[in-house]
């Protein structure tokens, strides 16, 4: 009979959930809003430290939003990182705008500052500066926000944190997620923590947030009809979904360690090979260590992802590539994309090079020590 199977990052339930699902039956709050999403806002915005936040159906709806909060208009260009998931770049697509991707650097993964100035100096040159940079946080790892917001700052550019993957992580002791005009959080089914699908944008605009919630309830005007003057979307969360974030939020600093332990389990065992290296902590971060990522020498390991993913996957044990760029995706075929130095393009390498190992808060340790030790038996 065949193992059971293994999952990347599943959902993983706590229990209490369903005291927030009956209490929604139970008052009929089935409907999008009620109460579980204004708790849910107030103790997502208490955790992060931030005022306030607007729950919504998608980490993409979010990113949606806070573009159209921005001002962004079709043909405007949005600087964006190419090793990132397609819902990061999608939303500046749907604005009529342009993507302009940049190169990831190595001590983080995420947005090269070097690759990002370099862009911009020369968008200076041809008068078409970004009117917004979004930045991720790749597999919980912070990027070097610090250099960052000074590059972005002194050419008057808000920047737009996609913290998606990183929920828990913190830079410099701050939360992540809080650093730019927005912040983005996703809580679909495979993140640290779950509402099954939805989101959150968090910002220190009051103001801003408002007007999302306007938006994100199909921009309904105060009117004793419905009135509509501008274009809205059908953006918010249930009740019954907020719910489910409550109690999952509860639990979400047990998760992180969760998380990190699986992290150091795999580093114990594997990080003697020359060949294999995890993807590294930006000093003075916290990284939730929302998957185990690492990078396979092939020249030395005579190995590529791609063999480990399938032999993996015949013993029924899910892992995946990292990312594939961006600006190598047909869907974006001919959009300009700055490399951290002209000679090496560090999401590339991250993608030739690069396996997402499974890294669920409720695989066990003997399920880990399989994978562990097939990953011995092809890497050793």
């Amino acid at each position: 009979m065949a193992e059971k199977r293994i999952y990347l990052s599943p959902p993983h339930m706590t229990g209490d959930e369903k005291k927030y699902i009956n209490e929604a039956f139970e008052t009929n709050w089935i409907a999008p809003l009620g109460p579980n999403v204004d708790h849910f806002e107030k103790e997502l915005a208490s955790y992060v430290g931030i005022e306030d936040a607007v729950a919504v159906s998608s980490g993409t709806a979010a990113i949606h939003l806070s573009l159209i909060l921005t001002g962004i208009k079709p043909g405007d260009k949005v600087f964006c990182p190419s090793l990132t998931f397609v819902a990061t770049a999608n939303p500046i697509i749907y604005m009529g705008a342009v993507p302009v991707f940049i190169d990831s650097e190595p001590e983080t993964w995420n947005i090269s500052p070097q690759a990002l100035l370099s862009a911009l100096k020369k968008a200076e040159k041809n008068n078409t500066l970004p009117k917004a940079v979004l930045v991720v946080n790749l597999y919980g790892q912070s990027s070097k926000m610090k250099e960052i917001l000074q590059i972005c700052d002194s050419y008057d550019i808000p920047v737009i944190e996609d913290a998606a993957e990183s929920l828990g992580s913190t830079y410099n002791g701050i939360k992540t997620g809080t650093f730019g005009k927005f912040g983005i959080y996703s809580f679909n089914g495979n993140k640290i923590i779950t509402t099954s699908g939805g989101g959150m944008l968090v910002s220190k605009d009051g103001e801003a947030l408002k007007k999302a919630r306007f938006l994100a309830a199909q921009a309904r005007d105060p009117a004793p009809y419905y009135q509509h003057s501008k274009i809205g979307y059908n953006y918010r969360m249930s009740n019954i979904l907020a719910g489910i974030g409550r109690a999952q939020l509860a639990h979400l600093e047990k998760r992180i360690e969760e998380k990190r332990a699986v992290f150091k389990r795999y580093k114990d065992a594997l990080s003697h090979i020359e060949g294999l290296n995890f993807m590294p902590e930006l000093e003075n971060t916290y990284s939730n260590r929302w998957l185990t990522t690492a990078t396979i020498n092939n020249q030395k390991l005579k190995i590529t992802p791609t063999e480990v993913i399938e032999a993996l996957e015949k013993e029924n044990i899910e892992a995946r590539h990292i990312w594939k760029p961006l600006h190598t995706q047909p869907v974006f075929k001919g959009c300009e994309y700055f490399s951290h130095t002209e000679d090496l393009s560090i999401s590339e390498r991250l993608y030739e090079t690069g396996i997402c190992l499974p890294s669920g808060t409720s695989m066990t340790v003997y399920e880990q020590e399989r994978v562990i030790k097939l990953l011995l038996s092809m890497l050793e």
